[in-house]
């Protein structure tokens, strides 16, 4: 099965007017509105941004730097300088040094908040909009933005081309591009004539900044719906099988329900976390690189299956340890909770909003030692103790 998570993101920010930094730089409820973007796009796996800008400025520059003080995972930031004259779809072509083979691309100032699973598990080859399933009264479609869109059962429909403000696009799109080109104008609709077009419809929340106005009214909105409740997940015995130290996919089999769970909890609008001793690494059954690997494929699978995870934690030390530099204790390792208060200091949660899953004493130890409450998976699985608990009655991305 093909690899639906993407990687990198291309951010488009828009032009300064009014002061040195453009709108989506500037402030939104205690950090830049750009910032909450990027926050949301971490949450599906995106690790490298790169953003089109036309300003040779070094406070756009010191900006960008910036965000990673808001961020809750590390990334790469590359800024690409557009040439005067040239349009977005020009911008593009002038970064295509820095582009992966399939990339995201979004406006800077819009942020569609979803389940971006579903867009990303959808979105098969070619090019794809993400599309709301209903328009918002603060984005200005007319009639000349509009596209015929290739459905899946061969149906034309007519849409208003970044209403969402992203696209997925694989890097042949730079054959259709020109320096004076835009994106909007020309190339979408020239895809959709084609029928190189394609599109997604998702429920979701739409927010965008064009002045100070704006930033307030949406900086009132965006904690609410972005400081987000979480569920917490150890691995071995709640979503695969615990056959002892699972280090490869050779031995990784999955708990029935489990994706299915996780898809669940997903679409709630929850973070969710994976907490997970890992001692197989200080016995030498595997590798932290094994591992890694692994997890990888794991958290692709779960988003091939509508779900994510938004980060995820592991301790490989051991007391009894084989391998000499994973002996000893550490507050990372369950029943400490170490891994826990990690994530809930990286992604600003509230505990009292927090709840861990996990089918050992020492994952309900390590919940009660970090404030949060502990559900013991066992008899019953964790599409079991979801479905008998009330975690998913919370505002998600209804619009």
């Amino acid at each position: 099965m093909r690899r639906v998570t993407v990687c990198q993101c291309v951010i488009l920010l828009e032009r300064p007017v009014a002061s040195a930094l453009p709108v989506s730089l500037m402030s939104c409820a205690g950090r830049p509105f750009l910032a909450w973007l990027l926050r949301e796009l971490q949450r599906f796996g995106v690790k490298e941004f790169v953003f089109l800008t036309e300003a040779h400025s070094s406070e756009i520059v010191a900006a960008i730097e910036g965000l990673l003080v808001f961020l809750p995972k590390p990334a790469g930031m590359l800024i690409s300088y557009t040439p005067c004259g040239y349009g977005t779809g020009g911008a593009l072509l002038h970064a295509r040094q820095h582009l992966q083979e399939r990339f995201l691309f979004c406006h800077a100032n819009v942020l569609f908040s979803c389940n971006l699973s579903h867009f990303l598990r959808s979105a098969g080859q070619g090019h794809w909009l993400l599309l709301s399933t209903v328009r918002q009264a603060d984005v200005d479609v007319t009639a000349a933005d509009k596209v015929s869109l290739n459905s899946e059962n061969g149906k034309d429909r007519e849409i208003a081309p970044g209403m969402t403000g992203v696209c997925l696009f694989e890097a042949s799109i730079l054959e259709t591009l020109t320096k004076n080109c835009s994106l909007q104008d020309d190339v979408l609709p020239g895809l959709a004539r084609h029928g190189d077009l394609n599109g997604v419809r998702l429920a979701g929340t739409c927010h965008q900044v064009s002045d100070l106005h704006d930033l307030e009214k949406v900086g009132r909105q965006l904690p609410r719906i972005l400081h987000r409740p979480a569920v917490f997940l150890d691995r071995d015995g709640v979503i695969n099988r615990d056959f002892g130290w699972v280090g490869t996919r050779e031995r990784f089999e999955w708990e029935p329900g489990a994706l299915d769970a996780i898809a669940r909890i997903t679409e709630a609008g929850y973070h969710v976390f994976i907490v997970t001793n890992q001692s197989g690494i200080a016995r030498g059954f595997y590798s932290e690189e094994d591992l890694q690997q692994l997890m990888v494929w794991v958290i692709d699978t779960i988003r091939q299956h509508g779900g994510t995870v938004d980060d995820w934690r592991y301790c490989p030390m051991h007391p009894e340890a084989r391998v000499e530099e994973y002996c000893g204790a550490s507050e990372d390792r369950k029943p400490a909770p170490g891994m826990i208060v990690d994530l809930l200091n990286r992604w600003e949660l509230d505990p009292d909003r927090c709840v861990l899953f996990g089918d050992q004493p020492s994952d309900m130890q390590a919940a009660r030692a970090a404030g949060i409450e502990g559900m013991p998976v066992g008899v019953r699985s964790l599409s079991d103790l979801i479905v008998g608990k009330d975690i998913l009655e919370i505002e998600a991305f209804s619009e």
